[in-house]
């Protein structure tokens, strides 16, 4: 079947389009990314109302365009950026009403699981126990274990764009606000470090999302032109001296970076202050990044419903041609 996955993050609201089959791995057919950043649109109150009417236009342009592609099944879910919304209801209602799609609100928790399931299905049981790290807009996701459903999954929020707005008021960034948003990190991770190395030494740790590829090939991981199958890693020690010369860099030098993109740039720093402290709390010297995430785990989650009532589905909406 050809099955459309809208994820609506903090940064982006991303379509993918793929043929989808149990007990086969999905093939992408479509994939198209939308600048959004909902989460840096946050009013007073913390609501992002003032966005709906973008999100909207968005989400139908989305929906036609998945029509038009032969998509009859979308799924919906969102993140961090509405899961915290003041509104978060209030948005869920009108997207409804204007679209007819129902969106789910997944937790942190589920983030975590559904990510450790797309990185566990494309690296294989021979990895065996898996670390994985995902840093996304509002939050970072942590899961570790030796099967598809992590032993312990946990969610901060420690998101790039999160922290950027939040620490990082001066570009380039002072050293008062480097050294508070360091001191954060830290105490954050802290709080969860403890349970995910208790579930054992990794055999394998994978990371996934935006921010960690444009790290791994700012210092020096292969294009995303090489295909999916590169193998592309990033080591704590070169990541260690990409953040030296990040910390004394504005957003425009740091577009300037193989890999990073001028709407990124901006968060990179927070984004690479994360990368670092996680891997130098977790022990862990080097990762591989993983070309599947989410929106992968929340298509096998769908897939095995297929062939396994007991698994419950993340819900899909029929997509009806519009009028």
């Amino acid at each position: 079947m050809r099955l459309g996955v809208l994820d609506i993050g903090s940064n982006t609201i991303h379509l993918l389009v793929v043929d989808a089959h149990h007990s086969a791995a999905p093939l992408p057919a479509f994939s198209q990314k939308t600048e959004l950043r909902l989460a840096e649109r946050l009013d007073h109150a913390g609501g992002v109302g003032a966005a709906l009417d973008d999100l909207l236009a968005v989400l139908r342009h989305s929906l036609d365009r998945a029509a038009d592609l032969g998509v009859t099944d979308v799924i919906a879910f969102a993140t961090s950026a509405v899961r915290e919304a003041a509104d978060g209801p209030a948005v869920l209602a009108a997207v409804e009403q204007d679209t007819g799609v129902r969106i789910e609100v997944l937790s942190g928790d589920e983030e975590a699981r559904l990510t450790f399931l797309a990185a566990r299905r494309w690296f294989g049981w021979s990895s065996g126990r898996l670390l994985l790290l995902d840093i996304g807009g509002g939050s970072l996701e942590i899961a570790a274990g030796p099967d598809e459903d992590p032993a312990v999954a946990v969610s901060l929020p420690l998101g790039a764009g999160r922290l950027t707005r939040d620490f990082l008021a001066h570009d380039p960034a002072t050293p008062d606000e480097l050294a508070a948003l360091r001191r954060h990190v830290r105490v954050s991770l802290g709080s969860v470090a403890g349970a995910v190395l208790r579930v054992g030494t990794p055999d394998r740790v994978v990371a996934t999302s935006k921010t960690f590829r444009s790290l791994a090939r700012a210092t020096g991981a292969a294009p995303s032109a090489e295909g999916p199958y590169v193998r592309r890693e990033l080591k704590r020690t070169a990541l260690k001296s990409l953040l030296d010369k990040l910390s004394g860099s504005s957003a425009a030098e740091r577009a300037e970076l193989q890999g990073v993109s001028a709407t990124r740039a901006p968060q990179l720093l927070a984004g690479a202050i994360v990368a670092e402290a996680t891997m130098d709390m977790l022990d862990v010297a080097e990762l591989d990044v993983c070309p599947w995430a989410l929106r992968e785990g929340v298509i096998l989650r769908e897939l095995d419903h297929m062939g396994d009532t007991r698994v419950r589905p993340v819900e899909s909406t029929v997509l009806e041609p519009r009028r």
